[in-house]
């Protein structure tokens, strides 16, 4: 049995995590337990512990999403358990602040990472991070199933701005009002449509601040909507921005690039892994939402950038398709499977 440990809190109306959309992925081919769905951090962290106790003599492998705040010294505990149990776990990396973590509590990190099976990183930025500090990782990028996600080529941009992230400080959703404002001048049809939870009370620091710049008439809040609700949406606007100071992987861009959206982001953590500057999207410095509305401008005004970024940007989001990933998960899920045979027997013949 694989164990899955993260924060499995959907139902609760929060955007899905990995534990649920690889974890459900696992479930088609692997006898796969998912914990937890408790809402509360506390009785979540126990859950996840215990389980790993409960099912202690059937667990074959356990992975656990893994991120860089607080949410690191679960992971700390499911390591720490694993490894009293003898039980084979892998990190998935997902926090933008890992670096800093491996950074700033060396001792701890090296009881996490360094006892894992193997560490699997999403993106090409953590896995750098990490080798660079001695640790074994392998690159497994996040997936879409691109199937649900009808790609159309843009060229000719209307004013209309998408963004697609929760509301929280980390994302800097001021940034987008800021160049809403920018824009507004110049476009006076402009829209910026936010989608997304709130996740700290950045949502009443965005209102306050389109109002206090005038274009709260231009600014749509919807809260958190299923992904089939904001893939409909999207149909209605041309450019999908990206604010946040901190980031690895983000699906919500990958999303964005099938869709065939012309990204501008910053280039925070693993972006300028993803994207290509100029070429599949464009990048701008962290909080410079001057550049952000040059960027956008530029679009604008040369439809034929816009329609090489929106194809070249649509073959990149697609070559995420879970189809072509699955692959190197049932191949690690098949190689430590028999290095724990392997172990068991005896053999040093490990893989």
């Amino acid at each position: 049995m694989i164990l899955y440990i993260g924060n499995k809190l959907s139902k609760h109306g929060v955007t899905p995590t990995n534990v649920e959309t690889l974890g459900a992925k696992l479930q088609e081919q692997f006898d796969t337990l998912l914990v937890s769905d408790k809402k509360n951090k506390i009785i979540r962290f126990f859950d996840a512990v215990f389980a790993i106790i409960r099912n202690r003599r059937k667990i074959s492998l356990v992975f656990i999403d893994t991120y860089s705040t607080s949410n690191f010294y679960y992971t700390l505990v499911a390591a720490l358990t694993c490894q009293l149990f003898k039980l084979p776990y892998v990190p998935i990396l997902h926090g933008g602040g890992l670096p800093d973590r491996l950074k700033n509590s060396p001792g701890l990190c090296r009881m996490v990472f360094s006892k894992a099976a193997i560490n699997i990183s999403p993106s090409h930025y953590l896995m750098d991070a990490f080798r660079k500090q001695g640790y074994e990782v392998e690159y497994i990028p996040n997936y879409i199933d691109t199937e649900n996600y009808p790609s159309a080529v843009r060229r000719k941009l209307r004013p209309k701005l998408l963004y697609v992230r929760s509301l929280h400080k980390i994302y800097n959703p001021e940034m987008a009002v800021k160049a809403l404002k920018a824009l507004s001048g110049d476009y006076p049809e402009i829209e910026l449509c936010m989608v997304g939870p709130d996740k700290d009370g950045s949502k009443a620091s965005v209102e306050q601040l389109a109002a206090s710049l005038g274009v709260s008439d231009k600014l749509t809040l919807t809260g958190r909507l299923s992904k089939e609700a904001w893939i409909k949406l999207s149909d209605e606007y041309d450019v999908f921005i990206n604010t946040t100071n901190f980031d690895n992987l983000p699906v919500s861009i990958i999303e964005a690039m099938c869709l065939g959206f012309p990204v501008v982001s910053t280039n925070a953590g693993g972006l300028p892994y993803l994207i290509e500057d100029q070429v599949d999207g464009m990048l701008v410095d962290l909080d410079d939402d001057q550049a952000m509305v040059s960027c956008i401008k530029r679009l604008m005004e040369d439809a034929e950038l816009a329609e090489s970024i929106s194809k070249t940007a649509i073959e990149k989001g697609k070559s995420f398709d879970w189809e072509r990933i699955r692959g190197q998960w049932d191949a690690l899920i098949s190689r430590m499977a028999l290095k724990e045979k392997l172990k068991a027997s005896g053999s040093h013949e490990y893989i």
